[in-house]
């Protein structure tokens, strides 16, 4: 706990920034006014370093890239690999864990041991891993690394410890799971096909147990060989050699038959009683065309041949269809009997899989629904329904729908803001799922304690919003709105939209959202803003549009001579509209012909349209094109529904504008914004002139200077994403010399305009890519009649304030340290049915900064960051506190003002990776985690922080992540979380009745321990793999400490470590026993030799 006092008495600007024990800072220029001074700061800083560690939570999305499927059908938990090394496991609802591998490898296959609690990986570095799934974060307990051979196929049979490796150069190893140690018994290609034969087989593409007899092994070699090996006899029992390369096998439950599906699109069906031919060959989609030929078909990459009591076997597989249909979409088929369905696919398959009732082999399969991995989806067929229908999908898998362009977390919504998106949203839904419920339910999940209202909204390049129920560590889509629906569609290769941005007009930039008065703002990648405001009821609407003409003049390039000065604040007369421009008196005209280039780069639709319950569009922005050049991108953006005010900026300047009255009422240049030395020269002009002049559009200069798209990319760029792309090495004082002074940040608030304020007044906060703080004074009529017919004035004051590089945030604490939030209107339905007796009326809910002090007018602190540095200052004196510089090296992308544990802190995200966070108002640095070591566009763009210790970033295109930065929140993390395992009775395998079993049923004597183990086969040679001891092992102990599991857990740990250090010694003494064999040897020779010779002979 660290405790602030500072006295203020007397405070003058003779002494820059001279407060006692605070960092030295240039104050405003000025001389001491009589406002009311702060006796005292006391901020009890309550939070401290041990508050904050850093780790990720969970991951949401589709798994980017996916290249592998698992199901355990016990534990009816599903596993994904992905080409980046990282594995999604997913069960119920709620259970959901992402783990990474270290090489960041791709996964190359995955393999359940069934109802154990464990997974194996293998990857393209040919490692394979054994993760621990008992734990609510897997870890991996072992590794084995091939060092000669590159793996391409495994297979582990169900409740067998030795899983089977097959190679690149054709070879089959066995290893075993408990140990992770390869066995010395190899099938070498060489030995498993026929020694007449003069080619190598290729890679093995299939291994499997016969369902008959688990002692034979079915090995299917990629150019098409096929042999049953007899792993008691060490020979083939037979070997088929095919023309068409084998893809993949599967056999008929009773062991009799197996199929095959090969490169040329056909099936073949092999019975053990004659394996010289197939015993049926079928292309199931290749037609006999007029002479006489098959259609040429694509291969089928995969097939599963699954049986079923009450009807026809399945036969599913992916791929096969003919070359002939140009642009045919990637197909699952489903053969049942006669019948064949075709599922058409959105994109390609990746794998899948059927999921069956019985996890044995050689049991009828009953399979009830078919996973399907594509490229960019998952997909569960209903297999128990003729028509096939597709489970409804309870994971959000959708986020990249339309890529993601923008994200917003909110962490602290109003309580029923979830239920009323969620109702609005279900309205909406798609229909035609099957009804049963979701077969991949495996785990457990809890709603844990420390569970709040979460919000996330993610904008997308085709122009939807869609917004996310986040709680508890979850995320289900709750409502989407499409702001394309504003405008009209654009007709492609025409107008001047087609000019600026052809691909994604609509795209969405930037997003503000206030959760209490249900008012919501998206800005466009076309120079337009949409305001929507939340109605339970449709209405017909005429859509209200204004367009803003916001170009700067060729004097208003900044130079260096001049960047530092503060321009006196224009006349009145050079805001008024120009004679020869003829400007709308109502909202949404358009300009006459005279001036063909002033039009925004949309249309809006000027029709009355019937718009759906949920958010309603009730005023649109737009940016005009002048003289050939397209408008600046929107850069910043603030909304307060208090005020009824909406401010924007671009690279260009400001505007601010009345949405309750429909007006412009602010529009002008960035220059133009500094006011002269004293704040009271402009008082001369009149607010209700002004806002007559302005009532339709502002223009700024006639002569528009062309600006390219590239040149914005400066060191002073308006937005962040170019901020990021550039070097950012140049110092604020060495701008080019063609450089704008862009809007960088806005924020409207109860302040103090002047430094002569007594009260604080609604107040509008600019920051500049300069790193300038301008505070604009805002009038605002109380009365709610007046306020829908009075001007609302605006006076720009000549405070300034500096900082190193773009103002990123402002925000403002009380004297005690405690967050003022901004004022809000109460949301009222304006679609709901009037109440004669209850009229509607504005209900405003204000937060001044003197609502904790005893005395109005003690004053408050502003914290203001930028991309370099963060500072604290004290109005309305506007002077500097505390200064604290964040980076020197890099910048700072994000920074928000969040609570973490009852109390209020700084958090920045920097382009090196860095997160950290700073105390207030001290700006102690409390953390400081180099997080992510190279960080790009996509990160850059979505990362953001939240209340509560939370943040999130878009991980891959497909995928969110989210993190936390509170040590409470990590502690806490175990509860939160899904459990993967829950103990579950393995079923008992059925029956098979006396006569079965006697007449050729399963071998059930077969032994593997016997034929892999040490004793019988000896071991590997240590060049071929080398074993790696996983981090896992510890934690697995630690998580299941006093269970039986934790007591296994450690007594395999330690057999292991025993075996190791037994298999050293064994070695030395194999060698020295060798050594002592070959003495011996010699010594017999010797004796033989010398054996008849006279002793007088030698």
């Amino acid at each position: 706990m660290k405790k602030f006092r500072k006295v203020l008495d007397g405070l003058t600007t003779s002494s820059p920034g001279g407060t006692i024990g605070s960092p030295s800072c240039g104050s405003a220029a000025g001389t001491p006014t009589s406002a009311p001074t702060p006796r005292e700061i006391d901020v009890q800083e309550t939070l401290a370093s041990e508050n904050f560690q850093l780790c990720k939570t969970v991951r949401h999305g589709f798994p980017y890239q996916p290249t592998a499927l698992a199901f355990d059908p016990v534990q009816k938990i599903l596993a994904i690999g992905s080409r980046s090394g990282g594995v999604r496991i997913l069960g119920r609802p709620g259970v959901d864990c992402f783990c990474q591998h270290e090489s960041g490898a791709a996964v190359l296959q995955l393999q359940f041991l069934i109802n154990e609690g464990a997974l194996v990986t293998a990857c393209a570095d040919d490692t394979l891993h054994l993760w621990n799934l008992r734990q609510r974060r897997p870890a991996v307990l072992h590794s084995l690394k091939f060092n000669r051979e590159r793996i391409t196929f495994c297979h582990l049979p169900f409740q067998s410890k030795w899983l089977y490796v097959g190679t690149e150069r054709g070879n089959t190893h066995i290893v075993n799971i408990e140990s992770f140690i390869l066995s010395g018994y190899v099938i070498m290609w060489n030995k498993a096909i026929e020694l007449s034969t003069k080619t190598h087989p290729g890679p093995v593409v299939h291994l499997s147990d016969s369902p008959k007899d688990e002692g034979k092994l079915l090995i299917g070699f990629e150019g098409g060989t096929i042999v049953q090996w007899d792993l008691r006899a060490k020979k083939a029992d037979f070997r088929i050699y095919y023309d068409e390369a084998i893809h993949s096998a599967s056999w008929h439950h009773e062991g009799k038959q197996f199929m095959c599906s090969h490169s040329d699109g056909s099936l073949t069906l092999w019975n053990l009683r004659n394996t010289t031919k197939p015993f049926q060959i079928t292309f199931p989609h290749g037609k006999i065309q007029k002479d006489g030929r098959k259609e040429s078909c694509k291969p089928i990459l995969k097939v599963e041949y699954k049986t079923s009591r009450n009807s026809e076997p399945f036969v599913i597989f992916s791929g096969g269809l003919s070359y002939d249909k140009a642009g045919r979409r990637p197909a699952l088929t489903i053969m049942h009997g006669k019948a064949m369905t075709v599922l058409e696919m959105d994109y390609p398959i990746v794998e899948f899989m059927a999921l069956c009732e019985t996890p044995y082999n050689n049991e009828v399969q009953e399979p009830y629904a078919v996973v399907v991995l594509l490229e960019k989806d998952l997909i569960v067929v209903d297999l128990t329904q003729s028509t096939f229908p597709v489970f409804e999908n309870p994971y959000s898998m959708d986020i990249h729908e339309s890529p993601v362009t923008c994200t917003a977390y909110f962490a602290d919504c109003p309580p029923d803001i979830i239920p009323i998106l969620y109702s609005i949203g279900a309205k909406h839904k798609k229909t035609g799922y099957s009804h049963k419920e979701w077969p991949i339910a495996g785990g457990t999940w809890t709603l844990g304690s420390h569970t709040y209202p979460e919000i996330i909204i993610t904008g997308h390049a085709d122009g939807s919003i869609k917004f996310w129920d986040a709680s508890a560590f979850t995320l289900q889509m709750l409502y989407k709105l499409k702001t394309s629906k504003v405008f009209e569609k654009p007709k492609p290769g025409e107008g001047r939209a087609a000019d600026l941005v052809e691909e994604d007009p609509f795209a969405v930039q930037m997003v503000s959202w206030c959760p209490q008065s249900r008012i919501f703002c998206v800005v466009g990648i076309s120079a337009h803003i949409i305001l929507y405001r939340f109605s339970k009821y449709d209405a017909n609407t005429q859509i209200v549009a204004l367009e803003v003409r916001l170009q700067c003049d060729a004097e208003d390039v900044i130079t260096p001579s001049e960047n530092e000065n503060n321009p006196c604040f224009s006349e009145p007369g050079s805001h008024s509209p120009q004679p020869h421009h003829q400007y709308p008196v109502s909202p949404g005209s358009r300009t006459p012909e005279g001036a063909k280039d002033s039009v925004p780069c949309l249309k809006v639709k000027d029709r009355v349209v019937r718009v759906p319950p949920g958010y309603q569009s009730d005023l649109v922005i737009q940016l005009l094109w002048v003289d050939g050049e397209p408008p600046q991108q929107i850069t910043s953006l603030d909304i307060n529904s208090a005020y009824g005010l909406l401010a924007f900026g671009n690279c260009n300047g400001l505007a601010v504008v009345d949405y309750l009255q429909k007006t412009v009422i602010l529009c002008m240049s960035t220059l133009d914004l500094y006011g002269a030395t004293d704040p009271y020269q402009r008082l001369t002009r009149s607010p209700r002139r002004n806002r007559q002049s302005t009532s339709g559009l502002t223009e700024l200069t006639d002569n528009q200077q062309s600006i390219d798209m590239e040149r914005s990319k400066s060191p002073t760029s308006e937005s962040r994403e170019n901020s990021f792309s550039r070097s950012r090495s140049s110092s604020v004082s060495s701008i080019d010399r063609d450089t704008k002074e862009a809007i960088t940040t806005l924020q409207f608030g109860e302040s103090y305009g002047r430094k002569s304020d007594a009260l604080p007044t609604p107040c509008l906060w600019v920051g500049t890519s300069l790193g300038v703080v301008l505070l604009i004074p805002l009038s605002i009529p109380i009365d709610q009649e007046e306020r829908m017919e009075e001007p609302v004035a605006i006076g720009p004051s000549g405070a300034v304030q500096m900082l190193k590089g773009s103002v990123l945030r402002f925000a403002f604490l009380d004297c005690m340290g405690v967050l003022i939030q901004s004022p809000y209107e109460v949301w009222r339905d304006l679609n709901a049915p009037e109440d004669p007796d209850r009229p509607r009326r504005r209900k405003l809910v204000h937060f001044s900064p003197s609502s904790s002090q005893d005395a109005y007018g003690e004053g408050h602190l502003a914290v203001v960051c930028s991309e370099r540095q963060a500072k604290v200052f004290i109005m309305p004196l506007q002077t500097c506190l505390f200064v604290h510089n964040i980076t020197e090296s890099s910048f700072v992308l994000r920074a928000d003002v969040v609570s973490v544990c009852n109390s209020v802190c700084l958090a920045c995200f920097c382009a090196n990776g860095h997160v950290m966070t700073l105390s207030l108002p001290s700006l102690r640095p409390l953390m400081d985690v180099n997080y992510l070591p190279l960080t790009d566009m996509r990160i850059a763009r979505t990362f953001c922080f939240t209340n509560g210790g939370q943040a999130l970033y878009l991980s891959s295109p497909t995928e969110i992540q989210r993190i936390t930065y509170s040590q409470e929140m990590c502690d806490n993390l175990q509860e939160m979380l899904g459990e993967l395992f829950t103990p579950i009775e393995t079923p008992e395998a059925q029956n098979r009745g006396f006569l079965k079993g006697f007449f050729g049923g399963n071998a059930h004597t077969f032994d593997r321990e016997e034929l892999f183990g040490e004793a019988a086969a000896g071991k590997a040679s240590r060049s071929l793999a080398q074993h790696i001891p996983g981090q896992g092992g510890v934690e697995g102990m630690k998580v299941a400490a006093g269970g039986a599991v934790g007591e296994l857990a450690r007594a395999r740990i330690a057999l292991d470590e025993r075996g190791q250090r037994l298999g050293e010694l064994e070695e030395r003494t194999a060698l020295m026993m060798t050594s002592a064999e070959t003495f011996s040897k010699h010594a017999h020779e010797l004796m033989l030799k010398c054996k008849d010779k006279k002793w007088y002979q030698f």
